[in-house]
C-alpha cells in the first residue's frame, strides 16, 4: 500500500517554466515601481532585487535593507510556489523600508 503523503491524487503541478517565470517576475517588479536597471531592480537609486537566469530556475539576490551597498539575501525560483513567495517578500520588505523613511 502507497503511502498516502506520497498519493497526489493524479495531479502534478505543470513543469516550472523559468523563462516565462522570469517575464513575470520583472512585470512585477515594475509594477511594484521599481526601476529596471539590467538585471536589476532599483528603489530610489539603490540596488534592491538582483535577478540572474539559470537552467530551469532563477537565482534572486534581495537587500537586506535599503543602501548603496546592501547586504543580498539569496533565493532559487524554482517553481510557482517559490515565485509568489519571492513577490511577497519583495513586497514587504518595500513596506518596511517605506515606513524606515
Amino acid at each position: 500500500m502507497a503511502d498516502e503523503s506520497d498519493n497526489d491524487f493524479g495531479f502534478a503541478p505543470p513543469p516550472f517554466k523559468a523563462d516565462e517565470a522570469l517575464v513575470q517576475i520583472k512585470r512585477a517588479l515594475r509594477d511594484l515601481k521599481l526601476a529596471e536597471r539590467g538585471n536589476a531592480y532599483e528603489l530610489r537609486g539603490k540596488r534592491v532585487v538582483e535577478l540572474a537566469p539559470e537552467p530551469g530556475a532563477i537565482a534572486v539576490k534581495i537587500a537586506r535593507k535599503l543602501a548603496l551597498t546592501p547586504e543580498w539575501d539569496r533565493q532559487t525560483v524554482q517553481s510557482a510556489a517559490a515565485q509568489r513567495k519571492l513577490l511577497d517578500e519583495v513586497k514587504k520588505r518595500l513596506a518596511r523600508w517605506e515606513q524606515e523613511d
